[in-house]
């Protein structure tokens, strides 16, 4: 238990030493010292309750994701039949109701078109999505289930929060913190941002872009009175735009969505100079852009993103290879807004701001303050109290815990973690509890003395006995640290991250470090009593 060869001497020092240094980048940046910009510089991110920053809480509306169930299973439904053989003719198309109806032209058709609609009926997965009916002997009736509605919200929030993520990461913020409430909002928490409107516009935009033909048979003044032809839509177009204020009716099927880019990149048009966006298709997406192009050349089609025309230029040739630019009087902010979110993706439903508020530096600078005068209070009464009863094993416990925290803090930085307000709460209690196992090292030490051990046999007896209690008493914090950063959230698993690093450092300074060092006093001393 007590020898320590010279290789283990050196490897416990230069684990010791690098985990310190990692903690100097940040134990500097509270000082008017500036870290060298040639070093490494891994830095404790602050969280919300520390730095300030911002807090949103959006929310969806499930109705949406209701209706964009229906338009897909049209789609579905159109292109099943229409790829049949032989084709299958229908007509009567409605949505009406918060159901899919159709008719087919042939009662012979009937038996068939039941069986190509099973497939899209019963979806992927276990639940039934769709009931299907027959009415009226040749009327289809598809209807979205409770749990397939259910279903489609919670994977609907599921992709949003994803995206919410990578707009922010894109933002090059540091651990924000995104995270699901309820069945339809999501939280975001961004620390160190003051000014939220940047994040609000970024995440207010879903981002849906379309690229859809227009209808050249609507007349003018049936658009401006909002009147649509039979199988068209009527989209407005986007401020800023030369058309702006009026609209445009576009073909309602038979687009292009914009959820297969593989890039998106704001750059500058090289005749006019302005901001644009260029973006890039996957294979499968490059193959249906060139086949709608190909198909329609002298016909107009719009660029439509969130509900709003940017422009609907005419196709004068083919565009083949994927890629296309997208102009609408923009920024190059607002380019590069759009950008970012084109290359995160389409939001699968419309967040709106229920709630938003800012949290300032002030309070931060007073927790952390208060919590280093509480750190420093109690470290210094445990280090007063450990040297009074223990004597020179109590100044090893103090040089364990200053090392202990100091290799906190380093591991914390290299992890890149966010010390949040209960984190310093964290910190305090891993102070209390980091000079726990010298206290049981100790008196087990005190014990083996009166029990007539002599000094090396006592000490080595005393770290033997103790450490097992010590490593039980740890274990089970481990799995209660594990299961609060699992089930818990933001503060929680901020405390649970201190909580758990702690643990290893306290034990590893408390026991290893303290041990190598008595080890060595013993060596050198050979003492005849001990003191503790």
């Amino acid at each position: 238990m007590l020898e320590f060869p010279r290789w283990k001497k050196i490897w416990l020092w230069a684990i010791t030493l690098l985990a310190v240094a990692a903690a100097l980048p940040s134990l500097l940046s509270m000082t008017s010292v500036r870290w060298p910009e040639a070093l490494p510089d891994p830095m404790v991110n602050l969280g919300l309750d520390l730095a300030g920053g911002s807090h949103i809480l959006l929310e969806a509306d499930p109705a949406q994701v209701a209706d964009q169930r229906l338009e897909n299973m049209e789609e579905s439904v159109r292109a099943v039949m229409r790829q049949a053989s032989p084709r299958i003719r229908i007509g009567d198309v409605s949505t009406s109701g918060k159901q899919l109806s159709f008719m087919v032209d042939s009662a012979a058709d009937v038996d068939r078109a039941r069986e190509l609609l099973l497939p899209l009926v019963n979806g992927t997965g276990l639940t039934r999505e769709w009931d299907l009916r027959v009415v009226d002997q040749t009327r289809f009736a598809l209807s979205p289930t409770a749990s397939g509605v259910e279903s489609a919200v919670t994977q609907a929030m599921d992709s949003a929060t994803e995206v919410v993520r990578k707009r922010i990461d894109s933002l090059g913020t540091r651990e924000p913190t995104i995270i699901r409430q309820g069945d339809t909002r999501i939280v975001v928490q961004v620390p160190g941002l003051q000014d939220p409107e940047q994040l609000k516009s970024l995440l207010g935009q879903t981002a849906k872009l379309e690229f859809k033909l227009v209808d050249q048979n609507a007349l003018p003044a049936d658009v401006e009175q909002g009147i649509a032809p039979p199988g068209s839509q009527i989209f407005p177009y986007a401020a800023g735009t030369p058309f702006e204020g009026t609209s445009v009716a576009v073909r309602r099927l038979g687009g292009i969505k914009g959820d297969q880019l593989t890039n998106a990149q704001q750059s500058f048009d090289p005749q006019t100079n302005e901001a644009n966006v260029t973006i890039q298709f996957d294979q499968q997406g490059g193959a249906k852009f060139a086949k709608l192009t190909s198909e329609n050349v002298n016909k107009p089609f719009a660029i439509i993103l969130d509900g709003k025309v940017l422009s609907a230029p005419n196709i004068n040739e083919p565009i083949r290879g994927g890629s296309a630019s997208i102009s609408g009087s923009f920024t190059t902010d607002t380019a590069n807004q759009l950008a970012i979110s084109l290359r995160s993706g389409a939001l699968p439903v419309d967040l709106a701001v229920v709630e938003e508020r800012t949290v300032g530096p002030d309070l931060g600078a007073d927790s952390i303050r208060k919590g280093l005068l509480a750190m420093g209070v109690g470290s210094l009464l445990v280090i007063a109290l450990m040297i009074f009863t223990y004597g020179r094993f109590g100044i090893y416990a103090t040089a364990a815990l200053v090392l202990n925290v100091l290799m906190l803090l380093g591991i914390m930085a290299v992890l890149n973690t966010t010390l949040t307000l209960p984190g310093i709460a964290g910190f305090v209690l891993t102070i209390g509890a980091a000079v726990d196992a010298n206290v049981l090292i100790n008196e087990r030490i005190r014990e083996e003395r009166k029990r007539g051990r002599r000094v090396v046999a006592a000490v080595e007896n005393g770290y033997k006995e103790a450490s097992r209690a010590i490593y039980d008493a740890n274990v089970t914090n481990f799995i209660a640290g594990v299961l609060l950063f699992i089930f818990g959230s933001g503060p929680i698993r901020g405390f649970a991250v201190v909580l758990i690093i702690g643990l290893f450092t306290s034990v590893f300074t408390a026991v290893t470090l303290t041990r190598m060092w008595v080890a060595g006093w013993l060596r050198r001393a050979r003492p005849q009593d001990l003191h503790v």
